[in-house]
């Protein structure tokens, strides 16, 4: 693409640079033609004929002819394509002057007195009107590549989204037959053994799966914010997860001992919370301390979840939330990039790793306005 651009604006840069030769040829043309016509001693109709002919056609370019001491010679009528207003200012034709001279060097006129002139000139307004264009062309060539990319990278994502929508929903309602019947058949075992602890855990991993299948059929769509108090939500979470994630992990949970209210998805915010907890034990391996706590800055709600894993680099920590990225070899690069989602652009908040180093753990910082 800078090849073309650059070849276009080479080209058009070339075809200018001839117009201003032949312009200057042009100039060149007049200032024969009026120092023969002084030269010649005997009238000669067709030498004196010769310099009006010439005079009239220059109908673009813009020049006028001063004696030695540039002052212009206007009864000879030796100017063209210069505004009256301007000939009759002599300030205005002054400062004409003076401009011409820093475009291009005057033409000097040797005449038999002694008394030479100096034929001034400029550009023609096309010539002025077509020096942009190179520029101008290979800016809007470079657009159209620009928006043409952005435009079809757009259509790819937005394909994909779609694709990813539509198996997130399939996934969820495969997820819901089977589902189902679970519950069926574990109201059945609460009747039978009504007080057994086996049953109970179950039944919190059977509504933990409902959850999981809402997640999923949630993608895709605007979900409501319809939950108020973050305190119980990530309780909720913390409770299960503690329990079911290996013991050799110290969970730390530290909340205000007022509600936060903050109007949130309870579902998909346990989701990022699971998610960011789950990179942490990945990235202790299975061992070492997860410290949870929700505190108030400013006009926001700030939720940390801070781990003592093996920390990222900083290239790592550039491109967690990318979508397809992971330092996992079994990892899809999904989970943050997920997690970015829903805090950003269905909780209009913000997701950042807030402080990382290699060996001593992670920071990820969840920043919510408050209602």
């Amino acid at each position: 693409m800078t090849a073309v651009v650059t070849t276009i604006v080479i080209s058009a840069t070339s075809i200018i640079n001839y117009l201003r030769k032949e312009e200057i040829k042009r100039i060149s043309l007049l200032s024969k033609a009026i120092r023969i016509q002084q030269e010649v001693r005997a009238p000669d109709t067709d030498v004196l004929d010769l310099l009006p002919e010439i005079l009239n056609i220059n109908n673009n370019i813009p020049f006028i002819v001063t004696d030695k001491d540039k002052k212009p010679i206007l009864d000879l009528g030796f100017y063209r394509n210069i505004p009256e207003s301007t000939i009759k200012d002599p300030v205005k034709l002054n400062n004409l002057v003076e401009s011409m001279e820093k475009n291009y060097d005057p033409i000097e006129i040797k005449v038999p007195d002694g008394n030479n002139q100096f034929v001034y000139y400029d550009n023609s307004h096309l010539l002025n009107n077509l020096r942009y264009s190179p520029y101008i062309l290979g800016l809007f060539i470079l657009l159209y590549f620009g928006f043409s990319f952005w435009f079809f990278k757009t259509i790819k994502k937005t394909d994909e989204g779609y694709l990813w929508a539509g198996l997130a929903k399939e996934t969820a309602h495969q997820i819901g037959t089977p589902l189902s019947s679970m519950i069926g058949w574990m109201e059945i075992m609460k009747l039978e053994t009504p007080d057994s602890e086996g049953v109970y855990e179950i039944e919190k991993d059977i509504e933990r799966l409902r959850t999981i299948s809402e997640r999923f059929s949630k993608i895709g769509s605007v979900p409501e914010l319809n939950d108020s108090d973050l305190n119980e939500s990530i309780k909720e979470n913390y409770d299960y997860l503690k329990r079911r994630i290996s013991r050799k992990i110290n969970f730390g949970l530290h909340l205000p001992a007022e509600k936060i209210l903050v109007p949130h998805n309870k579902i998909l915010m346990s989701w990022v919370i699971e998610n960011l907890v789950k990179n942490a034990v990945d990235a202790m391996k299975g061992e070492g301390s997860v410290a949870m706590s929700v505190f108030e800055k400013s006009k926001n709600i700030v939720v940390e979840i801070q781990d003592t894993g093996s920390g990222m680099t900083k290239q790592q920590a550039r491109n967690a939330f990318k979508p397809g990225y992971s330092t996992k070899k079994r990892g899809w690069g999904l989970g943050l990039s997920l997690a970015k989602r829903v805090v950003q652009e269905y909780h209009n908040g913000d997701i950042r790793i807030s402080q990382t180093e290699v060996g001593k753990g992670t920071t990820f910082r969840i920043t919510i306005k408050k209602a």
